[in-house]
């Protein structure tokens, strides 16, 4: 039988309402990006990841859990699970994954931290308290629990004094540029993504990279956010030959995301599709969001390399 749509949302939403986060790890474990790096705590402006690229390895994690039990007679148990749940945080016993994808996440994270201060960029770390933005709860429809959570992300905002934040992320981004405010009533908080800050700061590589590359774009940067240059302009500056696939820009191609935590054969199968409209232009993908960069990469089998944006732009623009 398919995943019981109803007991998989639940489990992610119970998750968010009782733990802060649809797949609750350690706090410290999810701030351990930032050690030596010197942020300061909290303050005006921060960079803020809410939790987006540290929960992406567990997300994948509990998505190869679901794919064994889709079809089958266990799809059934959620129910249960969630009922188990709701006592102890089962989910964190179903994603557990290895050490290397939690390192690969946290390295994206520290490139954009020394990318910002390559250009003079002075920001802060909310460090345990950087709390997941509910993303993956907002796109399943979970929307009191969203709303809940909204309140409680606000308070944090408020004790540190935050006036300006910088997110990593198209989903961050969307949820603290156009979906809070609608929660919240809340429309003082500036909130930029990274790329665009780099932008505006007029970043100027060090050296050229003198490579070509397949641009994916975000369904949420593209169509609802309006950063569709910003990426653009900084790896052309960067020496890169962008080579567009077929449904790009505000007609991108989904990656299959969210719908991997209900679907996720479907999910696999929308990523293919998308995987084979980029191989037909490049052998090396660019992305710009957790999401779209394990799913496409699932999809792809190793096929064509795909890293995210932050390592292209570190090599050019703070190295060498």
């Amino acid at each position: 039988m398919p995943l019981p749509i109803g007991d998989t949302v639940g489990i992610l939403a119970d998750n968010l309402r009782m733990r802060k986060s649809v797949l609750p790890i350690p706090a410290r474990s999810a701030a351990a990006w930032a050690r030596g790096l010197g942020l300061a705590r909290g303050g005006e402006t921060i960079l803020y990841t809410g939790g987006m690229y540290q929960l992406v390895p567990y997300i994948q994690a509990l998505n190869r859990f679901q794919e064994k039990i889709e079809d089958s007679w266990l799809a059934g148990m959620i129910k249960y699970g969630r009922m188990a749940n709701r006592v102890i945080n089962i989910s964190a016993l179903m994603a557990r994954p290895p050490g290397s994808e939690r390192e690969s996440s946290d390295r994206i994270l520290v490139n954009i931290a020394r990318l910002l201060r390559r250009v003079g960029v002075d920001c802060g770390y909310l460090y345990e308290d950087d709390l997941y933005s509910g993303a993956l709860a907002y796109d399943l429809g979970a929307d009191d629990v969203v709303e809940a959570h909204t309140r409680r992300l606000a308070g944090v905002f408020k004790k540190y004094r935050v006036k300006r934040v910088i997110t990593v992320d198209p989903h961050t981004t969307h949820m603290l540029r156009s979906v809070y405010p609608a929660l919240t009533g809340q429309h003082d908080l500036q909130v930029k993504s990274y790329l665009e800050v780099l932008v505006e700061r007029g970043a100027v590589p060090r050296k050229e990279l003198r490579l070509e590359a397949a641009l994916h774009d975000s369904c949420l940067y593209a169509r609802c956010e309006n950063v569709l240059q910003e990426q653009r302009t900084l790896l052309l500056r960067a020496g890169v030959e962008l080579k567009e696939p077929a449904d790009s820009g505000r007609f991108t191609l989904c990656c299959g995301g969210p719908a991997e935590s209900l679907f996720p054969k479907k999910a696999r199968e929308t990523a293919a599709k998308r995987v084979e409209q980029l191989k037909k232009v490049s052998g090396r993908v660019v992305t710009m969001c957790p999401i779209c960069l394990v799913n496409l990469r699932k999809a792809a089998g190793g096929e064509i390399q795909l890293e995210d944006i932050s390592g292209y732009l570190v090599r050019a623009y703070c190295e060498g």
